[in-house]
């Protein structure tokens, strides 16, 4: 009668582990995949749609900001940190006065959020036209230009500001492995009520949940938000 061989068993395992492993990190990636294409559909065609339904309402905004500071632009552009790192220009409709930035560092020290982030409730900078705007979320709605470039999706973490990166920490910078969102899970948790330390991990928490029913249940969640938004500045 044979021995048994002592090899056989490591050998018997690699080979289970070569047969079953692989598939299943395989039908990972295949579902990652499937998830990634449809979510890019959705964006196309919401954004696209969007801009379409949208487009009146946008004119009468823009109208109405031009009618109250006539020397200023109708949109906005800012630099902002997208998907690994890549800077690329962030459109919305203009909320404040026209030498914004000039003034922000002399409000530096008025900041109602912690970490790297700047946010004012009774920012000084904010038009009339642009508290309404703020308040509803229709300055946003220019992003969805960046949607169809595909430099955001309808659904993911706020894009940051380039200064804002400067100081993040490895683990911060987590939330830049996706691409950027309009709307997310740090948008319908609260938002400006919430500091930046709670913004990552909603954002981290989003990363490792992310699915096509969750993001839709995060964009009906912006919905009402949007209707009830009292805490957006």
């Amino acid at each position: 009668m044979s021995l048994p061989n002592p090899t056989q068993e490591p050998e018997l395992a690699a080979s289970e582990s070569a047969r079953y492993y692989p598939m299943s990190r395989q039908s990972a990636a295949l579902k990652r995949r499937a998830y990634l294409l449809l979510k890019r559909c959705i964006d196309v065609l919401g954004a696209a749609g969007g801009l379409l339904l949208l487009s009146p309402l946008m004119l009468v905004v823009a109208l109405m900001i031009k009618l109250e500071d006539p020397r200023g632009r109708i949109f906005y552009h800012q630099t902002r940190i997208g998907k690994d790192e890549r800077p690329f220009r962030m459109y919305k409709l203009r909320s404040m006065v026209s030498n914004a930035e000039e003034l922000l560092e002399q409000l530096r020290a008025r900041n109602e959020v912690s970490g790297a982030m700047f946010k004012m409730k009774e920012d000084p900078r904010v038009t009339r036209i642009g508290r309404f705007i703020r308040r509803t979320s229709i300055d946003e709605l220019p992003q969805l230009w960046n949607v169809l470039r595909g430099e955001m999706s309808l659904v993911g973490p706020r894009p940051p500001l380039p200064t804002e990166v400067e100081s993040y920490t490895a683990f911060e910078k987590r939330r830049l492995s996706v691409v950027p969102g309009c709307t997310g899970l740090w948008q319908v948790s609260g938002r400006s009520t919430i500091g930046f330390k709670e913004m990552v991990d909603l954002d981290l928490e989003y990363i490792r949940k992310r699915s096509t029913f969750y993001d839709l249940k995060i964009m009906i969640r912006t919905f009402r938000v949007m209707l009830g938004a009292k805490d957006a500045f």
